[in-house]
């Protein structure tokens, strides 16, 4: 990429060229711009520091014509453009500022703005001459706005304070419409009409020259710099240079600028984005699913399939969304579409059900791109096992909670060349890495880790405690299920147990909240008991039920709570190695006894994935 120095220019046009520019459409904003917003106040404001020719800030546009930076562009506010006009500029920073000077100093319409409170109002601005006039007076206090109606009343609209609506009404009041401050044949007019108007009175007539020299005059000369963008200047560094410079200060997301840019070539992105969009949110798991996120995956499949062509590097960075051209996009966005509902099955399997408890939306990026490539071969049972055990390893890794570009690129290439060539095992697999304390930490739904552990409750066939039915099951039906705790909030604290043990992930299961009102905050084994006595579930049954949440009744049922932690925490790593198939390091170490009381070392279940990239453990979490 050239240095920024090489493509831009500055200059200092007259304030009256770049307003005529803008009536002619010659300069327009570029799609992406958000709408006008400025206040009156901060519209006169505007006006008194023009008035006074003090500067107001340096101006950016970019020429137009490039073939790197090309974005639909559409009129300023207020100005009525008749056929298609090509620009020749477009405005970057200082939208709010033109467009204000445009509508109060040029345009014959009313200014639709907003007062301090925020409601609606149209006003035309006038310059209170005498006030202009006297230096102890604040300019601010010199610039008037009035309504649509030019009139300014008070107790209820009963009395007419200052009525402008005729040329004999300013003329008496000595307001100068700024509206037309440039056009020179019209403020003749209105000069005549004025001395006219006081019968050519040599007083007035001092008063409208010392008007005209002090104000009206070097407003024609007041000039503006601009900084201008060459049309060679590529698209990323223009909306770099835009995010930078906008005084707004809300970036714009990667989705509008490509909005822009597609609409340039008759292509509506926002559209096809939302019609897409409708079909994808059948599955409740995609609810969330963004059109960024839909433009990073099209962009990483079209990476990747260039990849395959060609041997270029895959990248999915901002600016490789920036450059995604409409011909990629229209290629791919349909199998992006399809990887998408194959990645809703696939996390269906897995028993993730909705975005609720769906522990990485960010992971849908490289997986939605990865069915999407491999196309048939997604309905294969092995394929799914591989997939399965990069998406846990991601999760139980915590892997997805930054900037993710870099791992979305390695991920598609390791995933692809695992599932299509028998390559080594992916990069994810390897980097992902859980610490037995770190259970103690998960306290909320904040974390992905604690989402993917209830997911694992529910995909090994946990059941209510007093209906029996899987929480899979009860999911499905939309009945209300959450993560409650096994010995309760209550007893716990009764009975002095650290928060870190009794609010985290090891002492909750998914139930219904029927059967959390049944719990209540009894102890466990008269809980259990009520249970039976009610006759809801057999003893025998209610053992069985227990252990679908990895829980041992016996402990329960004694209230042993330490001994209970520590079995179900250890239960839980074996879940973890199941479904990554990597043996947790550190079980029996010093960090792991001081936060349990002692290991927890149970059945070997994983063993850790060597180099050579050898499966040593079943991945199937299905």
């Amino acid at each position: 990429m050239l240095a920024i120095t090489s493509t831009f220019s500055s200059d200092e046009p007259f304030l009256s060229d770049l307003l005529t520019d803008i009536e002619s459409g010659k300069i327009q904003l570029p799609d992406f711009q958000r709408g006008w917003v400025w206040d009156d106040n901060h519209i006169r404001s505007l006006i008194a520091s023009v008035t006074l020719s003090y500067p107001i800030g340096a101006l950016m546009s970019l020429e137009t014509g490039g073939e790197g930076a090309r974005f639909r562009p559409r009129a300023i506010e207020g100005v009525e453009l008749v056929g298609g006009v090509e620009p020749d500029k477009l405005i970057l920073d200082g939208q709010q500022r033109l467009t204000s000077l445009y509508l109060a100093l040029r345009s014959s319409l009313p200014v639709p703005t907003q007062d301090a409170k925020g409601k609606k109002i149209d006003r035309f601005y006038y310059l209170d001459m005498e006030r202009c006039l006297d230096p102890e007076e604040e300019r601010i206090d010199a610039v008037v706005s009035v309504p649509a109606k030019r009139q300014i009343k008070s107790d209820f609209g009963r009395v007419v304070d200052l009525d402008l609506s005729t040329r004999a009404g300013e003329y008496e009041s000595g307001h100068f419409p700024l509206q037309m401050v440039f056009d020179s044949v019209g403020v003749a007019d209105w000069e005549e009409g004025y001395r006219e108007h006081f019968t050519y009175d040599p007083e007035k007539s001092r008063f409208l020259s010392g008007f005209s020299r002090q104000i009206w005059q070097p407003l024609q000369k007041y000039k503006v710099p601009v900084i201008e963008l060459k049309k060679e200047t590529p698209k990323e560094a223009v909306c770099q240079v835009f995010e930078k410079v906008n005084t707004g200060g809300v970036s714009l997301t990667v989705f509008e600028l490509m909005t822009a840019t597609f609409a340039a070539d008759d292509f509506q992105l926002r559209e096809d984005w939302e019609a897409r969009k409708e079909r994808l949110e059948v599955q409740s798991v995609l609810a969330g699913f963004e059109g960024s996120e839909f433009l990073q995956t099209v962009t990483l499949l079209a990476s990747y399939r260039r990849h395959q062509a060609t041997g270029s590097a895959v990248s999915v960075k901002r600016k490789d969304v920036l450059r995604l051209t409409l011909a990629e996009y229209q290629e791919n966005a349909d199998s992006v579409e399809d990887g998408l509902r194959q990645a809703a099955r696939f996390l269906n399997r897995e028993r993730v059900f909705d975005l609720k408890n769906l522990p990485y939306g960010t992971q849908l990026v490289p997986l939605a791109a990865t069915c999407a490539f491999i196309g048939k071969k997604f309905e294969e049972d092995v394929v799914r096992q591989k997939l399965a055990r990069w998406y846990w390893s991601g999760i139980f890794g915590e892997l997805y909670g930054g900037a993710n570009e870099t791992r979305f690129a390695l991920d598609i290439q390791g995933l692809c060349a695992w599932v299509l060539e028998e390559g080594e095992i992916p990069r994810t697999i390897r980097d992902s890495t859980f610490t037995p304390s770190r259970l103690l930490t998960l306290q909320t739904r904040n974390s992905a880790a604690y989402k993917g552990l209830y997911a694992l409750m529910v995909q090994r066939g946990g059941l209510d405690f007093v209906n029996g039915d899987s929480i899979a099951h009860t999911t499905g039906f939309e009945l209300p299920v959450e993560v409650h705790h096994i010995f309760p909030i209550v007893w716990s604290q009764k009975h002095e147990i650290p928060r870190s043990k009794w609010n985290s992930v090891v002492n909750k299961a998914p139930l219904t909240s029927r059967t959390n009102r049944i719990l209540s905050g009894s102890a466990p084994s008269q809980y259990l008991r009520r249970i039976v006595d009610r006759g809801a579930v057999g003893s025998d049954r209610l053992d069985q039920i227990l252990e679908t949440h990895l829980i041992d009744p016996e402990l329960l049922r004694e209230d042993r709570f330490e001994d209970f932690l520590r079995a179900r925490a250890s239960a839980l790593l074996d879940e973890i190695e199941r479904v990554t198939g990597r043996t947790v390091q550190g079980r029996d170490s010093e960090e792991t006894v001081h936060a349990f009381g002692m290991p927890l070392v149970g059945p070997e279940v994983g063993s850790e994935v060597e180099a050579s990239g050898e499966e040593s453990v079943g991945a199937s979490s299905g």
